[in-house]
C-alpha cells in the first residue's frame, strides 16, 4: 500500500497527494519550476528513485543535479531532453547521488553533439576528484565503460549513423569537466548563461567532500542543498533568501550521525535562512509526520514534501 504524501502550505493548509499522482503534473506551464526526478535515499524503495532534480526554464530542461539509482528512467519520464541541458551538477560521490550517470550518457551522442557541461566536487581520502572520477569511468583503455570513452574525447565506442548528420555516432557525448573546489570558504561560480548564474558551496556530510548549489535565474533562486549534517552556518547565508530551498530529510528525529541533519536541524537552517519554500526529498524510511512535526518546531514556512516527477513552480 503507498503512503500519501502531505503537501503543507503556510503551515495551515494540508491535502494529501499520492505519489503516483505528481506524474501527470507537467512543468513546462510556469517560466521557472523545480522537478523531483528522484526524492528517496539509498535504500530500496518502490516509490521513489534515487537523488535527483531538474530545472526547467521557459519549457525547457537546463540543470541538472545529481543522478542516482533510478534517475535515469525518471528523467525519460519526465519528457526533459538531453540536448536541451546547460549543464549536470553532482553533488558528491555517494552512488545513491551519481550511479545512474553511466546509464544516462550512454548513446548520448545519438541526440546531443554539443559538449555537455558537468561539475562536481574535488577529492579527498574518501573520494577521488570529479575528473578522476569520471576517467575512471570512461577512459577508453583503463575506465569500467572504455565504450564510452568518447565522454573524455576518446574514439573507441559502439554506435551508428545519424542520419540528420550522415555520420557514426559512439558512446557519450563530449563532457566539458569543472571540478568545484568543496573545501573552498566562499561560492564558486559554476555557470553564467542567458541571465541565469549558478554558484556552489561547500556543505559538510561526514568525510564526503559535498557541494550545495544555488541557481539565480531573473529575480528567483533555487538552493539544492544535497546532503549536508548541518553544522555550517556558511550555508544559512548561501541559501539566504532562497525562493525554494531543497532540503534531504534523510534521517528520523532525534538521530545522532554525522553525515545528515536531523528533521529539527532542518527545519532550524530554512527558518534561519528566510526561504520562500522548504521542499524535503531524499525522505528516509521512517515515519514522517513524526519527521515532519519535529521539524515544524522551527520552521513556519510554506512546505513540501517531495514525490518523485513533482513540478514546483518557482515565483
Amino acid at each position: 500500500m503507498i503512503r500519501p504524501v502531505m503537501i503543507c502550505l503556510l503551515g495551515i493548509l494540508c491535502t494529501s497527494l499520492n505519489s503516483q499522482s505528481a506524474f501527470g503534473q507537467s512543468c513546462g506551464a510556469t517560466p521557472v519550476a523545480v522537478q523531483i526526478l528522484g526524492s528517496g535515499g539509498p535504500r530500496l524503495n518502490p516509490t521513489r528513485a534515487s537523488s535527483s532534480y531538474l530545472l526547467w526554464l521557459d519549457g525547457h530542461a537546463r540543470i541538472l543535479i545529481d543522478m542516482g539509482g533510478g534517475a535515469q528512467h525518471r528523467f525519460g519520464e519526465s519528457q526533459a531532453k538531453l540536448e536541451d541541458l546547460w549543464m549536470v551538477g553532482i553533488s558528491h560521490l555517494h552512488p545513491d547521488h551519481v550511479s545512474d550517470l553511466p546509464a544516462f550518457l550512454w548513446s548520448s551522442r545519438e541526440v546531443r553533439t554539443d559538449p555537455l557541461k558537468i561539475f562536481g566536487p574535488t577529492g579527498n581520502d574518501a573520494a577521488p576528484d570529479f575528473a578522476t572520477f569520471l576517467n575512471r569511468l570512461f577512459d577508453e583503455k583503463t575506465g569500467a565503460f572504455p565504450v564510452m570513452g568518447s565522454a573524455l574525447g576518446g574514439t573507441y565506442g559502439g554506435g551508428g549513423v545519424r542520419p540528420d548528420i550522415g555520420r557514426v555516432v559512439t558512446g557519450s557525448v563530449r563532457l566539458d569537466i569543472g571540478v568545484i573546489d568543496a573545501a573552498k570558504a566562499a561560492p564558486s561560480l559554476v555557470l553564467q548563461r542567458e541571465g541565469t548564474t549558478v554558484t556552489a558551496q561547500g556543505i559538510p556530510h561526514g568525510n564526503m567532500p559535498t557541494l550545495a548549489y544555488r541557481v539565480q535565474t531573473g529575480n528567483v533562486s533555487v538552493v539544492f542543498s544535497s546532503d549536508q549534517n548541518g553544522t555550517d552556518p556558511k550555508f544559512v547565508e548561501f541559501a539566504k533568501g532562497a525562493n525554494v530551498l531543497i532540503m534531504h530529510l534523510a534521517v528520523a528525529p532525534g538521530a545522532d550521525v554525522p553525515l545528515h541533519a536531523t528533521p529539527a536541524v532542518v527545519g532550524r537552517i530554512a527558518q534561519e535562512a528566510g526561504v520562500g519554500q522548504l521542499i524535503l526529498s531524499h525522505i528516509g524510511l521512517f515515519d514522517i509526520d513524526e519527521a515532519v512535526a519535529d521539524l515544524r518546531k522551527y520552521y513556519s514556512g510554506p512546505l513540501i514534501i517531495g514525490a518523485d516527477l513533482q513540478c514546483t513552480p518557482v515565483q
